[in-house]
């Protein structure tokens, strides 16, 4: 939309996509943005807009300067925002910034689970520094290479330019974002509301410290100073934007991809979360209740959402499954005729597998009896998010068929917790990358900063007199 959009009246009529909506009141400085796949139009307020671009602004400068930074300066930023992680003295001004954001949170009705900083947290956030400290960079390596006697083509690896952060609440992604500076790019975050003032202060006290020491341009790494969520939207329309990122799950996730996708910008989505498990009528109970429980450790993406129990294993394997549930307090929804295996708050319709449930301290899930490995098959690829699926059984072949059955990119025989890229390829991750629709590249993806390259195409005139011609 173009400033002529403030000369519209309020109300009136106007087509976005294939929905007709009215306009909505806007003030000075403010910016509208039509979204074609949903027919909304979303203002986005002058502060937030502007927010936005003066953290793209100061990226993208830094990019440039960013080039001429050797790989030995870039990890030499890694070790030592983790070194200041682990001076207790920058900790304790973190976990005073923390206090105030959760009891903030606490007070406005918020889950703050994960917006909390731990010990355990700052173990990873450290670990995953160093990770990306010691990964080597890719700028540079040859991909791919053709050579004649006087001429060569060579693919090239190359930065990309700026990426661009929507992450939930979480103090953590502030490490996780930084890594695509490995491979000489910068990044802009835009982290949640709920969590800014703890982001504020690792970059305050670690994060931008550690730029300063080892030489790189302050603008490598900039938060969106921003409550907004609207910041978060105009984020993803700034031409200068490589890459969008958006973490999370659900509209609000699928509301950004739309926007970056509209303007031309690749985006790497989460989409909804929530994996499930398949118990068939061979499967160990004591194995079957040791995945269910390990993966209901805590609510995040990969968090069992979903168990479905094949009908031949109930009177066997049911009594460990309800145990186990009971043990760890979990609320259960039991599907219409599923009854009378597992403990259960209510009974619902069989559409409600298809809902992620969002929990803090109690578990969360929902429970369904299945007519053996098409059925549950059968259900997963109609209501699962296609995400993570698992089969517990000890048929030879059980497996391979579960794999050719279910439509989901992550496929295991144990607990849906491994989906992590720390965890289970021991590499810093970014996120897990567009399972519903498909990975940019591929069918599935664990990102991680150094995927995070682009490709130059480069000639060569090996004897400075080859042919000039085709």
């Amino acid at each position: 939309m173009h400033d002529s959009i403030h000369a519209i009246a309020p109300g009136s009529p106007v087509v976005v996509g294939s929905a007709v909506v009215p306009m909505p009141e806007i003030g000075p400085g403010d910016t509208v943005i039509p979204v074609t796949r949903t027919g909304e139009l979303l203002v986005v307020g002058a502060d937030a807009h502007a927010a936005a671009a003066a953290a793209v602004a100061d990226a993208h400068a830094a990019f440039k300067v960013l080039a001429a930074c050797t790989p030995t300066q870039i990890s030499a930023f890694f070790e030592g925002f983790a070194a200041r992680l682990t001076d207790d003295s920058v900790w304790e001004g973190i976990v005073e910034a923390n206090a105030t954001d959760v009891e903030d949170a606490r007070g406005r009705g918020r889950h703050v689970g994960r917006l909390a900083v731990s010990d355990k947290m700052r173990a990873a956030m450290v670990d995953g520094l160093y990770g990306w400290a010691q990964a080597p960079a890719r700028v540079g390596q040859v991909v791919e290479e053709r050579s004649e006697a006087t001429w060569c083509v060579q693919r090239v690896c190359a930065p990309l330019g700026v990426v661009a952060f929507v992450f939930e609440g979480r103090p953590n992604v502030l490490a996780d974002g930084v890594g695509v500076l490995r491979n000489g790019n910068t990044a802009v975050m835009r982290i949640g509301g709920d969590a800014l003032g703890t982001a504020l202060a690792l970059e305050r006290d670690a994060l931008q410290p550690a730029l300063d020491a080892a030489g790189l341009p302050p603008g490598a790494v900039r938060l969106v100073r921003s409550r907004d969520h609207g910041a978060g939207q105009a984020l993803f329309t700034m031409p200068e934007v490589r890459l969008a990122v958006a973490r999370g799950s659900g509209p609000t996730v699928a509301l950004l991809g739309s926007i970056a996708q509209q303007h031309g910008t690749p985006v790497s989505l989460h989409g909804t979360g929530g994996a499930w498990i398949y118990v068939d009528e061979t499967a160990k109970a004591d194995t079957a209740a040791r995945a269910v429980k390990n993966s209901l450790d805590r609510k995040v993406c990969n968090t069992l959402n979903c168990l479905v129990l094949d009908r031949s294993g109930v009177a066997r394997i049911g009594p460990a499954l309800a145990d186990t549930l009971a043990d760890v307090g979990a609320v259960v929804h039991v599907v219409a005729g599923s009854e009378g295996v597992v403990a259960g708050t209510d009974v619902v319709a069989e559409a409600t597998l298809a809902t992620e449930w969002e929990w803090e301290n109690a578990p969360e899930l929902t429970f369904v009896v299945a007519d053996g490995l098409d059925a549950a098959a059968d259900l997963i690829n109609t209501y699962s998010p296609r995400f993570v699926a698992s089969i517990i059984s000890t048929r030879d072949g059980a497996f391979d068929e579960f794999c050719a059955v279910v439509d989901a990119p992550y496929v295991g025989d144990g607990f849906t917790r491994w989906v992590d890229g720390q965890w289970a390829w021991s590499r810093p991750e970014l996120g897990l990358t567009n399972w519903e629709r498909g990975r940019l590249l591929g069918r599935s993806g664990i990102l991680s900063g150094d995927d995070i390259v682009t490709v130059r195409d480069l000639f060569h005139d090996l004897t400075g007199d080859a042919p000039q011609a085709r």
